[in-house]
């Protein structure tokens, strides 16, 4: 240790080798003092802030909402919470979804006495509640449940049948299995966890919420959903479905849309209630399997087929079989079609000594010639497997039907989802009458446990005081106003507030059928309108017909090539002309290519019906993405908005797009915008990351990679805050965070806004701005309706109260007009306020900012910094999409299944992209 500290020494003293003098000697009675540990100071965890008051700008308005108020007379009683742990006969554990509904019903009809005739509710996996104590702590039972899914009947099986080797039984031979191979033993262990206070719930209602009262709320939710579960729907979490083919919607691709309804209790300002509403889930069209694959595969006959992707949109899929009816579990198909898939066929003779005989024999000449069952189109089909991978079952194709209510679970196409927004939407009204009958249908007074809990359920909607918020004024170019007229505007004869300049410019046309030379043409005409000048365009580039069933990253590449060779230096402008309007592949590799490889700007459309309302909106885009704006708040023009035009502001929106259901392999896009130019609060950079697949708190937002050096997020964004703004620090940062569940409010509250507080920190230490941080919300079920009349309510409608949370401050907002269907509106939540809005000053900065979306001239559902950030990470998105897989692999050391997933590096926007609203 003393050579270091002469190392050291030598080279302050610039590189001196002169020995140091040697330390002073050691007392003999010197005992050194040990030093005091200083105190670990614990961090005090942040919670969601409490209601500061009530909103009460606006004009009133009656409305009515989907939440039923609930009463509970049981407030003394208690729920008992037991741990249910399922075994096989052996004491292996059950381990599979889906069987324990059937066993703990067993167990209810078989020990009612030792139950002492008590309900229970069971969500299924590991946890049954009563009302009241059982009679013991811990109990345990057997029973026997009839095994419904056995392969062993019935089916082709390639290596024995049930219990003996041989083919599949004939009714002889099934009166021979008998008990042993139509059931199966499972013991059921029951035991004592927790005691919940019903008068949890009460206390929820006075804003003290605990661990008990969350409780208390989903022991009910567990009710509602057995009681569902008892109905044969099929239950998707707090939503319920029943099989019944008048809620069936044919969307395309073989998949329906199937309605249902949402049920869920909640604790609001005026009480316990139940929210319902309707709620739609996809699933696979029951019937005929080849029915299902001809319409999944858009093909003209089973002899078309692609059996590869057949293979893999049917395994695991349920389906009954001819003539027994009985249920089996898809595992895969057979390797040679029906005529020629050999099995062996084992029969006992019919001398007396009954000797096993075999023979090898084909799927099809079983069933026609021993089963006597005709197949029409089954001889040159695979079979489907329901066995085994040792062990393979058969039956012919044509004899299997899939199970009705399987959930499809893969992403929908674009047509798909057009074609279920469609058919699953529903006026006010109407709704309003669905949700009634819901209610009427589902009898939950008839429930026991319900009854036993004292709840009851009022058959009104509630009634709550809304508020309409008035329209903010806006401004156009030239200092004209925009007028709003149910929360829309429009530009005629006005110019855009700061018309850009489209200069250096091409188009580029991907095969698009189009008189391109009148688009231009037109395109100018119009801009000039709006205060846009349009220069005359470098070139028209057409793509060669040799190349368009090329993959999309060469169509694109060879673009480029030919864009190069003729321009005389890099555009500053493209406009490109795609063959379709939905789903067209060269969308992500084009936009790739120009925002992070060369930072241009790109506008893509495709040129279906062309007029000058559609020009205009293609104008708003252009316009926004080469630095101009269209529209100002009179607010900003004349700094005038409440605690952001004194003090300078910055305004971020947050959100994190993951990959379609299944793909737990792909990359999630965190993406994180924020204003520019204070006092604007018009003006939006973007910056976007990858993180590990389905994690939603961004985990970017501060990233230190050296005592200097931050590599995350924030630090560019506030960075070009201070550049943009004359060079002012924010004093108040507000966050707009979007897609997190209630659940995750405090991760919010205390790892991303550490994080916030660490870049800023981390650029300044002595630098502490203020935060405000609201989560917003659309994934809810809460509906607002006006009482008397068909349309929906009228944008600007805000909700402060009674269906509002007992203690937290939050509200509901339709800044939008709701045209189509029922309007959803959007449920903020304020988790913390360290600048001190009122409640008025802060509901007025979330309506304006529903209006500074660049994109459109209507007021928007959502806050537009959160729709800039989803719509960021969202077409970021579609680069990892159409990555080329090759390049994926070499460049980013490729994404797999196996082990922990390697997350591609998003390759950085360039600067002038970034910094103008790339993403609109």
């Amino acid at each position: 240790m003393l050579s270091g500290i002469v190392v050291m020494a030598e080279e302050e003293n610039g590189g001196s080798t002169e020995a140091l003098p040697p330390p002073p000697p050691v007392p003999l009675n010197f005992s050194p003092a040990q030093a005091e540990p200083e105190p670990v100071k614990k961090k005090v965890l942040r919670v969601p802030m409490a209601r500061r008051g009530l909103g009460s700008k606006g004009q009133k308005i009656p409305i009515l909402t989907n939440h039923f108020k609930v009463n509970v007379s049981n407030v003394d009683g208690h729920f008992f919470h037991y741990s249910v742990a399922l075994f096989y006969e052996d004491s292996r554990p059950v381990e599979g979804k889906g069987i324990g509904r059937k066993v703990l019903d067993r167990v209810h009809e078989t020990y009612d006495t030792e139950l002492a005739g008590k309900d229970f509710a069971y969500d299924g996996e590991k946890s049954l509640f009563t009302i009241g104590s059982l009679p013991r702590n811990k109990l345990e039972f057997t029973v026997v449940l009839d095994d419904i899914t056995s392969n062993r009947n019935n089916g082709t099986n390639g290596n024995s049948s049930p219990g003996r080797h041989g083919s599949p039984p004939n009714e002889t031979d099934r009166k021979r299995l008998r008990r042993p191979y139509q059931s199966k033993t499972y013991k059921v262990e029951i035991s004592f966890a927790a005691k919940i206070p019903m008068q949890a719930i009460a206390n929820a209602l006075r804003g003290q919420e605990s661990e008990n009262s969350q409780e208390a709320l989903r022991v009910l939710d567990i009710i509602l959903r057995q009681h569902a579960a008892k109905q044969g729907c099929l239950l998707v979490r707090q939503s319920f479905f029943h099989n019944d083919p008048k809620n069936f919607a044919d969307v395309g691709g073989g998949v329906l849309g199937c309605r249902g309804f949402h049920s869920s209790f909640r604790t609001t300002q005026s009480g316990l209630s139940l929210n319902i509403d309707v709620s739609t889930t996809m699933i696979i069209q029951p019937g005929p399997v080849v029915d299902f694959l001809i319409a999944n595969q858009n093909a003209k006959d089973p002899f078309s087929l692609d059996w590869a992707k057949a293979k893999r949109v049917l395994k695991n899929l349920r389906v009954k079989t001819a003539p027994a009816n009985q249920e089996f579990k898809i595992t895969g198909l057979s390797e040679k079609p029906c005529r020629e898939q050999m099995f062996t066929l084992k029969q006992r003779s019919k001398d007396e000594d009954g000797e096993v005989q075999t023979s090898e024999v084909t799927v099809y000449d079983y069933f026609v010639n021993h089963r006597n069952i005709d197949l029409r189109y089954s001889a040159d089909l695979p079979c489907l497997n329901v066995g085994k991978p040792k062990r393979p079952t058969y039956f012919p194709i044509e004899l299997c039907t899939l199970v009705s209510l399987q959930r499809y679970t893969k992403a929908l196409s674009t047509f798909q989802r057009a074609s279920l927004v469609e058919k699953s939407r529903q006026k006010p009204q109407e709704r309003m009458q669905i949700l009634s009958n819901a209610l009427k249908i589902n009898n939950y007074d008839a429930e026991p446990l319900l009854r036993s809990s004292g709840v009851s359920i009022s058959s009104n909607f509630t009634q709550v005081d809304g508020r309409v918020l008035p329209a903010p004024k806006l401004k156009a170019g030239n200092g004209d106003d925009l007028f709003t007229r149910n929360g829309r505007w429009n530009f005629n004869n006005k110019r855009f507030f700061e018309p850009a300049k489209v200069e250096r410019w091409a188009v580029v046309n991907f095969s698009a059928r189009c008189d391109v030379r009148g688009l231009v043409r037109d395109l100018t005409r119009l801009g000039e309108t709006k205060g846009i000048s349009v220069e005359a365009p470098f070139e028209v580039f057409e793509e060669s017909p040799q190349l368009r069933r090329a993959p999309p990253v060469v169509r694109v590449d060879k673009m480029f090539e030919e864009i190069q060779s003729k321009l005389p230096g890099a555009p500053k402008f493209l406009l490109c002309l795609l063959p379709e309007r939905k789903n067209c592949d060269i969308y992500g590799p084009w936009k790739r290519k120009n925002l992070a490889d060369h930072g241009i700007v790109t506008q893509c459309l495709a040129p279906g019906r062309v007029n000058d309302q559609y020009l205009t909106n293609l104008l708003l885009k252009i316009n926004a993405k080469l630095g101009g704006l269209n529209s100002m708040l009179a607010a900003e023009v004349s700094p005038s908005i409440p605690m952001v035009s004194k003090v300078p502001t910055m305004i971020l929106g947050m959100d994190v797009s993951h990959g379609s259901p299944g793909q737990s392999d792909v990359p999630s896009i965190a993406a994180v915008v924020s204003s520019r130019q204070w006092p604007s609060i018009s003006r939006y950079r973007a910056s976007v990351r990858t993180q590990s697949p389905k994690v939603e708190m961004i985990d970017n937002i501060f990233k230190k990679v050296s005592d200097t050096d931050d590599d995350g997020i924030m630090r560019e964004l506030l960075l070009d805050f201070y550049v943009s703004s004359g060079k002012r620090k924010p004093e108040h940062i507000i966050v707009f965070r979007d897609g997190v569940s209630e659940s995750q409010f405090n991760q919010v509250l205390n790892i991303e806004l550490d994080q916030l507080i660490e870049a800023c920190n981390f650029l300044d230490e002595k630098w502490s701005p203020k935060f405000v941080i609201i989560v917003a919300q659309k994934n809810h079920h809460t509906k607002f309706f006006q009482s008397g009349s068909p349309d929906n309510v009228p944008p600007g409608t805000i909700i402060d109260n009674k269906v509002c949370h007992p203690r937290n401050n939050d509200f509901y907002l339709c800044a939008h007009a709701g045209m189509i269907g029922t309007t959803r509106p959007t449920h903020y939540h304020v988790l913390l306020d360290e600048v001190g809005f009122s409640p008025d000053e802060l509901q007025e900065l979330v309506h304006n900012l529903s209006y500074v979306y660049q994109r459109s001239t209507t007021a928007i559902s959502i806050v537009a910094p959160i729709s800039y950030a989803h719509l960021a990470a969202t077409q970021v998105g579609q680069w990892m999409k159409f990555e080329d897989a090759s390049e994926t692999s070499s460049s980013h050391g490729g994404l797999t299944n196996a082990g922990p997933v390697t997350v591609p590096q998003l390759p950085r926007l360039q600067e002038n992209v970034a910094s103008s609203m790339f993403f609109c």
